[in-house]
C-alpha cells in the first residue's frame, strides 16, 4: 500500500473527530484534465452550474496550471487550482485535504472518465460532502482494482457510454443526467462578452503554435516553413509557445531568421487578444488549438489520428465552422496516444504522413475564406 494511501486512512480517521456543525453548502465541480480538456469544459461548465440550489457558490477544481485558462469561465464560477504533481508531499496533501473538508459541500461532481485513484478520486473521499456522483471511471489495468473500491465512495454512477465518445459530447450528456432534463449541445463558442478585445496588428497576421507536450504529435519544422513560405507578402507570423518550448525545439530556430517571423511566448490569456485578430491560427491539436476554436477564431488543426473519436476532430453536430482538422487516417486511429506503429522521424505514423501539399492547399483556402 502507498504511503500516501496510509495517510489518507488516519487522516479520515483524525476528522471523525472534528464534525463540522453547519449545514453542507456549495457545489464543487472536478474537471483535473489539462490546459486543452479545461478550455472545452469551459463551453460545458453552465450546464453543471445549474446544479447549484439557493445561490450557493460554485466551485471548480483545476490543476494548478490549468487555473491559467480562468478567463474563459463565468465570473460566478470559483477556480481551485490543486498542484497534482505536490499531493505527494504529505504536509500539502493533508492542507488539501483539510480544506475540502472544511469547505463542506453539499454536491460534488467528478466530471472525469479518466481517473486517478490516489490524486483527484482522493480528494473527492476527503471532501466527504453530503452527495458525490461521478461517471464509471475509464478502464485502466494498473489502478482498476483502487478504482473499483473507490466506486462506493460515489452515491451515483453514470455509465457515460463507449470507450471512444466526443468528450464535450460525454460531458454534455453527463450533465443532462444529473439536471433530470433535456439539455440543448453546448454552443463551441465562449460569449464576446467574457473576452478581450481583439488586438490591433500592424500587418495582417497568422498565428502558428507548432508545439506539443507530446513531441511525437508535432509536425517537422520543415511542413511549418513550407506553410511560411507560401503565405503571400504582407503577412506578419507569429510563433507561438513557451520560452522552454522554444529552448526544447532547436530545429525551429531557422524558421526565426525568415522575414515577418517572431516568437510570441505570451499566457493564453494576453495572447488572446492576438489570436481575435488572426487572419488564421494554424496550431497542433493542443491548448492553444482549443482556444483559438471556442473564441471563434479561423483556426487550422494539423492533428494526429490517436484522439479521433474523443477529442479531435470535434463531433460533427457541435463543431464550429472557423474549424477545419487536417489528419491522415489510419487504421489505429483513436488509439488515445498508446501508439502501436513504429516512429517515423521521431514523431507519430500519423502525423509524419500528414501531406505538405494538402496543408498549404488548406492554408490558401482558408485564408481566401477569410
Amino acid at each position: 500500500m502507498k504511503l500516501f494511501t496510509v495517510f489518507d486512512k488516519i487522516l479520515a480517521f483524525r476528522r471523525r473527530f472534528r464534525p463540522r456543525t453547519a449545514p453542507p453548502r456549495g457545489l464543487l465541480v472536478v474537471s483535473s484534465g489539462g490546459l486543452g480538456d479545461t478550455v472545452l469544459f469551459s463551453l460545458v461548465i453552465e450546464q453543471f452550474s445549474r446544479l447549484a440550489v439557493d445561490a450557493e457558490p460554485v466551485t471548480l477544481l483545476v490543476q494548478k496550471s490549468s487555473k491559467m485558462m480562468g478567463f474563459l469561465f463565468p465570473s460566478g464560477v470559483h477556480l481551485k487550482a490543486i498542484d497534482f504533481g505536490r499531493l505527494r508531499d504529505l504536509p500539502y496533501r493533508r492542507a488539501v485535504m483539510d480544506e475540502l473538508y472544511d469547505l463542506n459541500f453539499r454536491l460534488v461532481v467528478h466530471t472525469d472518465y479518466l481517473r486517478h485513484p490516489h490524486l483527484d478520486e482522493a480528494m473527492i473521499a476527503a471532501a466527504s460532502a453530503s452527495e458525490s456522483v461521478a461517471m464509471m471511471a475509464r478502464g485502466w489495468p494498473k489502478y482498476d482494482r483502487a478504482l473499483q473500491a473507490n466506486s462506493r465512495m460515489y452515491d451515483r454512477l453514470y455509465d457515460s457510454g463507449p470507450r471512444h465518445l466526443d468528450k464535450v459530447r460525454r460531458w454534455h450528456q453527463f450533465a443532462a443526467w444529473l439536471n433530470a432534463a433535456e439539455l440543448p449541445l453546448p454552443a463551441f463558442r465562449i460569449p464576446p462578452a467574457r473576452l478581450p478585445a481583439a488586438a490591433v496588428e500592424p500587418a495582417p497576421l497568422v498565428i502558428i503554435q507548432p508545439f506539443s507536450a507530446v513531441r511525437e504529435k508535432q509536425s517537422a519544422a520543415a511542413l511549418y516553413r513550407r506553410i511560411i513560405t507560401s503565405l503571400p507578402g504582407g503577412f506578419n507570423i507569429a510563433i507561438a509557445g513557451t520560452v522552454n518550448d522554444r529552448a526544447t525545439n532547436p530545429e525551429f530556430e531557422d524558421i526565426f531568421a525568415l522575414p515577418n517571423v517572431t516568437f510570441d511566448a505570451s499566457t493564453f490569456e494576453d495572447l488572446t487578444p492576438r489570436l481575435l485578430a488572426a487572419r488564421l491560427v494554424i496550431s497542433v491539436d493542443t491548448a492553444c488549438m482549443h482556444l483559438a476554436a471556442v473564441i471563434g477564431a479561423p483556426a487550422l488543426c494539423l492533428a494526429s489520428a490517436a484522439y479521433v473519436g474523443e477529442i479531435v476532430p470535434y463531433d460533427a453536430e457541435m463543431s464550429p465552422p472557423n474549424v477545419l482538422f487536417l489528419y491522415h487516417d489510419m487504421p489505429c486511429r483513436g488509439c488515445l496516444g498508446n501508439c502501436s506503429q513504429p516512429k517515423e522521424d521521431g514523431k507519430f505514423a500519423c502525423v509524419a504522413r500528414i501531406n505538405a501539399d494538402d496543408a498549404v492547399a488548406a492554408v490558401a483556402d482558408m485564408l481566401d475564406g477569410n
